[in-house]
Formats: C-alpha cells, structure tokens, sequence
C-alpha cells in the first residue's frame, strides 16, 4: 500500500516535480535564461498555444480530441481584423473585432461538436477534416497573405499591464483559475469526468453525454477565438499560412505533459498550464544553447512520449 501511495504522488505531482527541476538547469546553465525580461517573453510565446490547451484538456478529459484548432485560430483572427478594417473608429472596431473572432472560434467549435455528436464522426476524422476546411477559407478570404491593420488600439493589446505582465500572459493564468473551478467545481465538469472515464456508465447515471461532450468543442472553439484575437494584436496582422501552425500539437502535448490522460476522465488545468510553460522553456533554452533547430522538435517529442509512459494505464477486463 506504501508502495502504491507513492507511486501515485509521483505520478500525479511529476509535472510540477519536472518544471522545477527544468528551470534549476536552464537558470544555472545560462545567465540569459534567468533574467526577468526573458521569462515574462516565455511566457507570452506560449500564452496563444496555452489558452487552446486548456479547452483542449477538456476535450481530452471528456474522450475526445481536436485537431482543427490551430486552423480555426487563423481563421477567426483574420475575420477579426477583416471586420476592424471596416470600421473607422478605433475602439469600436476593437470591439466589434473581438465579438466577431469570439464568434467564429464558438461557432467552428460548435460545428466539431455538432459532427462528433450528432453526425457521429470519429473526433480525430471530423476535427482532421475542418481542419482543412478552416485553413481553407483563411487562404481564400486573404489570397494566401497576411492581413494587417494600423488600429493603435489593438497593438497595446500585446502590451505590458500589471507588473509588466503582458495581457496575453494574465489572461493565460486567470482562465487557468477559472477553468480549475469549472472542471472540480461544477455539475459540468463532473460531467466531463464522467464521459471520459466510461460513457456508458455516464449515460446510465442520466448525464446526456452528446451535449456534455458538444459543449467541450465549443468551449475549445471559443478560446481558440479568444487566441486568435490576442494573437493578432501581437504585431496587428494575421499570417493566413503561419497563424497557428503546429497549436494542435503544442495544446495536445501540453495537456499530455501536464497528466491529462488521453484514455480520458483525468486532467488538471494546472497540469496543463505547466505543460505549457515546460515546452516554452524547452524551445527557449535550447536556442540559448545553441540546438539546431531541427533537433527540437525531436527533445519535444522525447519529453511527450516520456510522459505518456508514466502515465497510469486503464485496466482492461475481459
């Protein structure tokens, strides 16, 4: 029984146990890792992939997944600004910007829930397939180019608030809270446990597991919009080929790092924003040290395929 508690602590506490131990290393092996300006850019690098990550842990925890999500960010961010160009006032068309990239992520979400659940398609076929289809659009709305505004007001998005932590950066841990309380505090997230961990089981208990499900997409997609539109403010354009790029994988690995299991009906959000910050250092580290960059997507995929093999393993009974 000892044996097995401390298994468990190790497992569940492994992620935090790891980032600790990564940033003892990278401050003792370089003096330009540990100055402040450097941690506060880490930070907002990974911000845009984070914010996905946590809808992703949602998805994920309820058995599902979602690969449309880098695809979506660039398409919501481009509407966004293609409404802010339209409109002369500043404020004004930020505002309706950011309604409209709120949208657009809401509604793709929606529209991945809606395959997965009502036109029961696989979640890795349904989501593979508007991944292209947002992409798509993106390409055909801005000629395969990059869309850009001169609105002075979104460019301070990107800009330093309290304690010169960027905006990007707090809004990154304040959804951390709030989605902690909505997945350990509420009815909904219970729900989402419970699907994950045997949907049949969830059905039997009156959970209407299509809707319970439905809603994690559209969450997903909402603040995949929500990124979208910070990361445009970012430098106040939209790449239609780059934008997002790869976020699928990073908010994927992320939430795997941080102990969310892809069997489904375990994560944190915790977990996940230390994943986060785990790859971002990661990635930033070893341009310090001199890594070609062809070699670090491999150490990435070292460090996910070293934390998937810690993870618990359901059993399976006959």
């Amino acid at each position: 029984m000892r044996k097995f508690k401390t298994s468990s602590f190790f497992i569940e506490y492994a992620p935090y146990m790891a980032l600790a131990l990564l940033l003892v290393i990278c401050c003792i092996s370089s003096s330009g890792f540990r100055k402040p300006q450097n941690l506060l850019n880490i930070t907002r690098q990974v911000s845009y992939s984070g914010i996905i990550a946590l809808g992703m842990t949602f998805v994920i925890i309820g058995g599902g997944i979602d690969l449309s999500v880098g695809s979506l960010l660039a398409l919501s961010g481009t509407l966004g600004i293609m409404t802010m160009l339209r409109i002369e006032n500043p404020m004004t068309g930020l505002l309706v910007a950011a309604v409209v990239a709120f949208a657009v992520g809401f509604g793709g979400g929606a529209v991945n829930g809606l395959l997965v659940n009502l036109g029961k398609v696989p979640p890795f076929i349904a989501t593979l397939g508007t991944m292209s289809i947002f992409r798509s659009l993106t390409l055909q709305l801005t000629n395969a180019g990059t869309l850009s505004t001169s609105n002075a007001a979104y460019g301070n998005l990107g800009g330093a608030l309290l304690c010169r932590i960027p905006l990007p950066t707090l809004t990154l841990f304040v959804l951390t809270a709030l989605g902690s309380v909505l997945l350990y505090k509420t009815r909904f997230g219970r729900h989402v446990c419970a699907l994950g961990s045997n949907e049949r089981v969830a059905r039997y208990a009156a959970i209407n597991t299509p809707l319970v499900s439905f809603w994690t997409y559209a969450l997903t997609g909402l603040l995949t919009g929500l990124s979208g539109f910070l990361l445009g403010g970012r430098l106040c354009s939209i790449s239609s080929t780059t934008a997002g790029l790869g976020y699928e994988l990073d908010a994927i690995a992320a939430a795997i790092i941080g102990g969310t299991s892809m069997s489904g009906g375990r994560g944190s959000l915790a977990g996940t924003l230390v994943g986060v910050l785990i790859l971002g250092i990661i990635s930033n580290v070893l341009v310090m040290w001199g890594v070609s960059a062809n070699l670090q997507d491999a150490v990435k995929g070292i460090v996910i395929v070293a934390a998937v093999l810690m993870q618990p393993r359901k059993k399976i009974s006959n």
